[in-house]
């Protein structure tokens, strides 16, 4: 008997190398190598982590100042493979992505790859800086190559394999920015808050140590390609394979759903609201499924072979919460109604 051939081989080639066990001390490492470089962060860090070995592109969030970029940039450093980066403007198009125009040094017309098309097809993470900034044509094309991880140009169709996009944003100037439009969002797999440390201690080494003050010099410091980025694609479906879930863990977390999507017939009650009102849409299919997705990394870093409510719960912020659409009268205090909802829902729901 022949063995097997084409591409099908290969695959199944690569999943008989997969060591899950030996890639958690690498995902664990990676995350410790964040760590000496990013402090007072370590639940981000840890999001972080998940969302690469889900697979799952990141928006991060916070203050100007945080260091929301720093992250951005170590984490790409330390991930390894080909990194584009992008500033969000106002005056940036679609086309900027794709291609750049000049006039050469004899004067004629030059057409060169922008920063999608650049690295090619090991094209590993797209850090775009301040998203909100650029303008919702370019958060279309945006769109496009999350989802699909592909875009088509110049009469062919581009392909990313290794892709993730990592954006941030801050909340605080509103002036010359754009929401992200919904479809935008959910193709997030996380949106990440990232907050000022409040802890004295940590708030002294940012304040006084020197080796905060560079930041070009701090991501420089963390160790590159402690992951092989080539191999996360198959690692991650090893751990999607590998960890499983309970029937009542999965009723659980159904539960959970049909809550957030009717919270009225769940018997959530949140004073001062019109709880008929709150929910407009939203919690989709694909949000559910990044969370299930989500909890069974989160399970695998923690040595478990089995996914639990607490994982469940622990990601139920970063991966619902952008999910939920508020009716208008609400949304200026959505970050505050939405917690108070999921808190209730964890309330009434019982866990297994």
């Amino acid at each position: 008997m022949t063995g097997l051939a084409g591409p099908h081989a290969d695959s199944v080639s690569r999943d008989q190398k997969i060591d899950l066990a030996n890639w958690r001390d690498r995902a664990l490492a990676f995350e410790g190598v964040l760590r000496n470089t990013i402090i007072g962060q370590d639940r981000v860090l840890r999001l972080l982590t998940i969302a690469i070995f889900a697979r799952g592109h990141v928006l991060l969030e916070g203050d100007v100042g945080v260091g929301k970029t720093t992250l951005l940039r170590a984490a790409t450093r330390a991930l390894g493979g080909a990194f584009e980066r992008v500033e969000g403007t106002i005056d940036l198009m679609p086309a900027d992505l794709i291609y750049h125009t000049y006039l050469d040094e004899d004067g004629r017309p030059r057409v060169d790859p922008g920063p999608v098309l650049r690295q090619g097809g090991d094209l590993t993470v797209f850090f775009f800086n301040e998203i909100n900034r650029a303008r919702p044509q370019v958060h279309s094309l945006l769109l496009r190559l999350m989802a699909e991880r592909s875009v088509t140009a110049f009469n062919r169709e581009y392909s990313f394999p290794h892709l993730l996009v990592f954006a941030d944003r801050n909340r605080i100037e509103r002036e010359e920015t754009f929401e992200l439009p919904a479809a935008a969002r959910d193709r997030f797999f996380m949106e990440i808050s990232m907050e000022t440390p409040k802890d004295r201690e940590t708030s002294r080494a940012l304040a006084f140590d020197r080796r905060f003050y560079d930041a070009d010099a701090l991501v420089q410091s963390v160790t590159g390609e402690v992951l092989d980025h080539s191999q996360l694609n198959d690692v991650a479906r090893g751990v999607q394979s590998e960890i499983q879930t309970s029937e009542a863990l999965e009723r659980y977390t159904l539960d959970l759903w049909s809550a957030i999507r009717d919270p009225v017939s769940a018997g959530i009650e949140i004073r001062g609201v019109d709880m008929s009102r709150l929910v407009q849409g939203g919690a989709s299919p694909r949000g559910i499924a990044y969370l299930v997705r989500g909890a069974r990394v989160e399970a695998w870093l923690n040595g478990r072979d089995m996914v639990v409510p607490e994982d469940i719960r622990s990601l139920f912020p970063e991966i619902m919460s952008h999910r939920v659409f508020l009716d208008p009268i609400y949304e200026l205090r959505r970050e505050a109604l939405v917690g108070a909802l999921f808190a209730e829902v964890f309330a009434k729901v019982p866990a297994p």
